[in-house]
């Protein structure tokens, strides 16, 4: 049975009590004469950290009692009731994962909380998880190829999951694709209970819930699969759940539990702009990258993005200069933080620019329209991000191409194949010597990058002319060294007559 990791609030309120008692101990040991006389002292001492002990014991339990029984609530699967339980529900949203995965251990106690949730709510559609690992011929009629795996099966068809990874979001994406795109609220008990379980939704107020206007509402929030559209007719409840709320007979407003909280929505009511409106403010000011929301965020529609990669720590001091600053840019510009003790996220950024070891703050962009990436050369500051912000925008900030300090001698590159070809070049460059309008070079492109220099595999020849720098042409890596020669002739003969044809 899986064993679900204590919440961060558990293990928050762990620390702070662990470090309550510690203190306290100290401070009375060293108060109190531990002499037999005062020994009912260090008897009421000892009673008092027995009853925390118990407390903490307790609420240990009843977090472990709940997630348990949360996780009785979803179905395991095995070779014996796996096509009856899909064949014989409208619904099922399959969880397919492995024991040894740590993102799948992440996703299973969430997984039984939204089963909780939606059991709650009525909702018909079954939770089931199968162990890959164990049973991998049903896995694989399934169509689960990885872990953890997500899978809608609807009258026993399959579609991937698109939603988030949170228990909110598991549960706003399942009522979706089961028929419940939008929540109605008739009184302030109703938008009171909503806003306890919702951190973020969409609100959108009609005078009757018909019409052109809310057509288009109600067919983005079938389409949209992140976010809980919610409707009501009344004013006061649309103030209550939208505090920024100002009296109309038409509005649609996103509500976010973060320091940019009510964003209004402007302009006329279609399906696509709507959707748009949300691409460009359902993330926060600053997302912080994880590995279960990397796909969400690398896919967002916002083509510019601004990665601060930083120790925590470091972060904390930018964190609130930085919103003021992510608003301006707003919404042409994403703010990610990565944390750099996170290697799996961190590294391959710093990889990208050679910055692998690098101990301060490193402030990246990337523009995915262009595929050019930008490095913030200066110290991390908010001033300094948002005139690199500023420069991204007006074109004025260079693109960034990495390179290895300037070696003293050539060296061969890493492949093998690399190295067969680097040897065809120096038989090559011997052969062609004494051509001043010849040049031999060879550069680890792997590490050192140019925005003339095209690279998509390893060995790559390119040949610059004389007349046009811009345009290389590939020599194909698989000729002879004398195939070679005829092409760097054939190139070179309307530049030098005295061109030698034979190698």
């Amino acid at each position: 049975m899986y064993n679900p990791k204590p919440t961060s609030k558990f293990i928050l309120f762990s620390l702070v009590l662990l470090l309550l008692l510690s203190f306290l101990a100290l401070s009375i040991c060293s108060e109190l004469d531990l002499s037999d006389d005062d020994g009912d002292d260090v008897e009421a001492l000892e009673e008092l950290i027995a009853l925390d002990e118990k407390e903490d014991s307790h609420q240990q339990n009843a977090e472990s009692e709940f997630v348990s029984k949360a996780q009785r609530i979803v179905l395991e699967l095995n070779n014996d009731n796996t096509k009856r339980a899909i064949d014989g529900n409208e619904y099922v949203l399959v969880l397919g994962y492995a024991p040894w995965c740590v993102r799948s251990a992440e996703l299973m106690p969430k997984f039984a909380e939204a089963a909780t949730a939606l059991k709650e709510l009525g909702s018909h559609l079954l939770m089931a998880k199968i162990d890959a690992e164990r049973y991998p011929k049903v896995a694989s009629t399934l169509d689960i190829k990885g872990f953890p795996t997500l899978l809608l099966f609807v009258n026993g068809t399959s579609q991937p999951y698109t939603g988030g990874f949170s228990a909110e979001e598991l549960v706003i994406w399942a009522r979706k694709k089961t028929g419940v795109p939008v929540i109605r609220i008739n009184s302030d008990a109703e938008a009171i209970h909503f806003l306890k379980k919702y951190s973020m939704f969409v609100v959108g107020l009609f005078d009757k819930f018909e019409g052109p206007d809310y057509d288009e509402f109600t067919k983005a929030a079938k389409m949209d699969n992140e976010i809980q559209f919610v409707e009501t007719s009344n004013a006061e409840i649309a103030k209550h759940l939208f505090h920024n709320f100002k009296a109309t007979n038409l509005f649609l407003g996103l509500v976010k539990r973060e320091p940019e909280k009510y964003t209004e929505y402007e302009g006329t009511f279609s399906t696509e702009r709507i959707l748009q409106f949300l691409d460009d403010n359902k993330f926060p000011l600053i997302t912080v990258l994880t590995e279960l929301n990397a796909a969400r965020v690398y896919s967002s529609s916002n083509k510019l993005q601004v990665l601060i990669i930083s120790e925590p720590d470091n972060f904390k001091k930018l964190v609130e200069p930085l919103q003021d600053v992510a608003i301006k840019f707003k919404p042409q510009i994403m703010f990610i933080f990565v944390d750099v003790r996170e290697d799996n996220l961190a590294k391959p950024f710093l990889t990208m620019f050679g910055l692998e070891e690098s101990k301060d703050s490193v402030v990246i962009s990337f523009n995915y329209r262009s595929n050019l990436k930008y490095l913030l050369e200066s110290d991390a500051t908010p001033t300094s991000i948002e005139d690199f912000c500023s420069g991204l925008l007006s074109g004025s900030v260079s693109a960034y191409y990495k390179s290895q300090p300037i070696p003293d001698n050539v060296y061969t590159p890493w492949c093998i194949t690399c190295e067969t070809t680097s040897k065809q070049m120096e038989k090559l460059a011997k052969h062609f010597k004494g051509l001043e309008n010849l040049i031999f070079a060879r550069i680890d492109a792997s590490l050192n990058e140019h925005p003339r220099l095209q690279v998509d595999d390893y060995p790559t020849l390119l040949f610059y002319s004389a007349d046009d720098k811009t345009k290389p042409i590939t020599f194909p890596t698989k000729s002879s060294a004398k195939d070679l020669a005829a092409l760097v002739n054939q190139n070179l003969k309307a530049q030098d007559p005295e061109i030698r044809d034979e190698l």
